[in-house]
């Protein structure tokens, strides 16, 4: 079948053969030339089709990229975070007897015992009554473990005032005139294992010995009773006995 463009071109002939003595040669130029206006106007007009194709494409080119928005946003919440704890992290200075003397890194919710630890524990020498134990760390602090007759003022001396772990004893006067620190004694009783591996000569071995004595025994009745504990002979109590006490 003749399309309608072929079709209307036929007729323009036909036409002027029957009209042609009338109207001429001038009629049938008008009607090829808006006959060829029509047609140019029908080809250069893009289907409908076309046009919401070229407006889709146009969409996905202005929409930002949604998942590399959210990539970019979660990175940048990672490198917040991080920021976040190395700020929170504190330098300590462990120094004294302990086993391992030394500058520690450490969390800034860590506490004196954390950093003694980390040091590798109390050395067999270590005088650790006068140690606050439950302590907050700060950042460039000092924690000096003083040796076995070390007095206090001398560790004072040595590490900053405002920066130690190092608390004078509370003394308790006796009738007989001497002294006795009870404030910061262990309780053989109550204290946990981080706390009982704060006393000499004591590891995470003989700790848990003790509480599983303790578990089995109850209570301590009197200090030496600790020599009831197995792994823990004469020369062990005689290094703590004045770190400790039952009541």
């Amino acid at each position: 079948m003749p399309s309608e463009k072929e079709r209307m071109c036929g007729l323009i002939p036909s036409f002027l053969k029957k009209n042609g003595k009338k109207f001429g040669i001038p009629i049938a130029i008008v009607i090829f030339f808006f006959t060829f206006i029509y047609f140019s106007k029908q080809s250069s007009t893009p289907p409908q089709d076309d046009l919401f194709s070229r407006a889709e494409k146009t969409n996905e080119l202005n929409e930002p990229n949604t998942a590399d928005h959210a990539n970019g946003k979660s990175n940048s919440t990672s490198i917040e975070k991080t920021e976040i704890v190395a700020s929170t992290s504190i330098m300590v200075d462990v120094k004294g007897a302990v086993k391992n003397p030394g500058v520690y890194k450490l969390d800034g919710d860590s506490r004196v015992i954390d950093a003694i630890q980390l040091a590798g524990g109390y050395a067999k020498n270590a005088q650790s009554k006068q140690i606050n134990h439950a302590q907050k760390l700060q950042d460039e602090m000092v924690i000096y473990v003083p040796q076995t007759g070390e007095e206090v003022e001398e560790v004072l001396a040595i590490a900053s005032n405002d920066k130690t772990a190092v608390q004078p004893s509370i003394n308790t006067s006796s009738p007989s005139g001497g002294s006795q620190s009870t404030s910061n004694l262990v309780n053989l009783n109550t204290a946990d294992e981080s706390v009982l591996q704060t006393l000499n000569g004591i590891g995470p071995a003989k700790a848990q010995a003790i509480l599983a004595y303790r578990t089995e025994n109850g209570s301590f009745q009197t200090i030496e009773d600790l020599k009831n504990v197995t792994g823990i002979g004469d020369k062990t109590f005689e290094s703590l006995q004045d770190q400790i006490t039952v009541n």
